[in-house]
């Protein structure tokens, strides 16, 4: 499934007690629709966001029951007897609130994991250093920054942290997982005269690690860091507190290596990388 959201709204994308999540509200509505389905797992997500991040391009795949002989005939169905995916998402679409979508459904090819089976994420960060701030109509997914940002500035300090690292000092630390990453794009460029976006892309991301390149970058655009800040930090190991605000984060795409390859990417990505 490619699903779309707001995270507004949302205490981030995983299922937790007592509040909204985006997890939460897409497995009620796929609980709902088809009558006499069931889904005995949970969702599995590409990238879990955090409390206020969107997605415009994420990847959810669900495991599902056969559907009860006594309702099958209710679900609508391609001439081939498929269940027609492009109707359900429709349904699904009725029942799910205005902050989420289903862009589209299909069938996944044998081996396929949503998460494991990703080759790359791509984020965008949106941010405007417009002295009067961002635009109403854009503050729940930019940033607004109250100094002029210098794109040639942060490009020169990004180009330092790509490649296969080590992001402990960009990474919220848990008690399980690794912190290594192959960050494959780190680009800044200017799309109208106060508005900024940077493009980051890589095999995965550590919890908090996109925010965490931002904030560095941005104490380096408006001159309160020099260009070698970022990487001195990364070079250190120890976690930095400029942590950029969730509202500006988007999800945009999720890559994946052709079907053939889904179940050998899928195990590769379980054998948790421990060393550079």
């Amino acid at each position: 499934m490619d699903v779309s959201y707001d995270g507004t709204d949302f205490s981030g994308w995983a299922r937790q007690p007592g509040r909204r999540t985006v997890q939460g509200v897409l497995e009620e509505a796929l609980r709902r629709q088809p009558p006499g389905a069931s889904v005995p797992k949970p969702v599995v997500v590409a990238g879990r966001t955090d409390a206020g991040v969107h997605a415009s391009g994420q990847v959810v795949h669900v495991d599902v029951v056969p559907l009860d002989p006594g309702v099958a005939g209710r679900v609508p169905v391609s001439p081939e007897g498929i269940p027609d995916l492009t109707r359900m998402a429709g349904r699904w679409n009725r029942l799910l609130p205005g902050d989420v979508r289903v862009l589209g459904a299909r069938v996944a090819a044998p081996g396929f994991d949503a998460r494991f089976s990703a080759i790359r994420r791509h984020y965008r960060y949106r941010v405007s250093d417009a002295p009067w701030g961002v635009d109403p109509l854009r503050r729940n997914d930019t940033l607004a920054w109250n100094r002029p940002l210098s794109t040639d500035a942060m490009n020169d300090a990004a180009a330092a942290l790509l490649g296969l690292q080590d992001f402990a000092a960009y990474c919220k630390q848990r008690d399980t997982g690794t912190t290594i990453r192959e960050l494959q794009r780190l680009v800044w460029r200017r799309l109208d005269e106060h508005l900024l976006e940077v493009e980051v892309s890589a095999d995965a991301f550590c919890h908090s690690m996109v925010r965490s390149l931002v904030g560095a970058l941005l104490l380096v655009g408006d001159g309160r860091r020099a260009p070698g800040w970022p990487e001195q930090v990364l070079a250190s190991g120890v976690r930095d507190s400029a942590v950029a605000p969730a509202h500006g984060l988007t999800l945009t795409a999720v890559d994946y290596p052709p079907d053939e390859e889904l179940a050998a990417r899928a195990e590769q990505t379980r054998n948790v990388r421990t060393s550079l």
